[in-house]
């Protein structure tokens, strides 16, 4: 291991590895990024996590962040980032609405069998009943989650959308939700947010540092 260096062990399209990376480029922290093989991963990483969950976060003084949240609290800790701080209460709701129920509909619409478009209907809905709407009504009338400026509610729940975006693209692009599209297509298309998404080969000992 790269003893100077912290190590993330990513996967690029996972939602909570996204939004670790966010914040870690954010805050401007080099890093080496591992990319994961979900079906073969590393002995390295489930040395340091068991869980075998990304992202998985290793620190040069040998501490083990396992939490996405954690991660980007740690990393925004380095900087000057008062703007981004979670200890708003309409952004930590947002979040723990996103991470819990959010994210259980999005799964139950992401990974229903094709055989079972009522289910993966029924789900898409409720997902949208729950939060997407929601989120459409708030971004109608301000450019960000918590306003003008972006906060870290942005960050963390961002990645989640774009899956939810992904599922059925064509239906998300002829639903009503546009201020939500303006707003996933905004940060998707922001240099920020095209940093962190490198295609990279996975991770084998020995190679390397593949700096973020």
């Amino acid at each position: 291991m790269n003893n100077t260096l912290p190590v993330l062990y990513s996967f690029r399209r996972c939602p909570y590895a996204i939004r670790a990376r966010l914040a870690l480029k954010l805050a401007g922290v080099a890093l080496d990024v591992r990319e994961v093989a979900l079906r073969d991963k590393p002995d390295a990483m489930l040395a340091l996590s068991p869980k075998g969950t990304v992202p998985v976060l290793q620190l040069p003084d040998g501490r083990v962040l396992e939490q996405s949240l954690d991660i980007m609290r740690w990393a925004l800790d380095q900087v000057d980032a008062a703007p981004w701080r979670m200890d708003d209460a309409t952004g930590q709701a947002l979040i723990a609405l996103n991470d819990g129920a959010f994210k259980q509909l999005l799964d139950g619409y992401k990974y229903a069998s094709p055989s079972s478009a009522q289910s993966a209907e029924h789900a898409r809905d409720a997902a949208v009943e729950l939060f997407v709407a929601p989120l459409n009504r708030r971004l109608a009338q301000t450019q960000n989650l918590l306003g003008e400026t972006p906060a870290l509610a942005d960050l963390a729940i961002v990645p989640f959308i774009r899956q939810f975006a992904g599922v059925d693209p064509d239906w998300f692009l002829t639903s009503p939700f546009s201020a939500v599209r303006r707003w996933l297509d905004a940060w998707t298309h922001a240099q920020l947010f095209v940093s962190i998404m490198p295609r990279l080969d996975p991770w084998q000992p020995g190679d390397p540092p593949t700096l973020l």
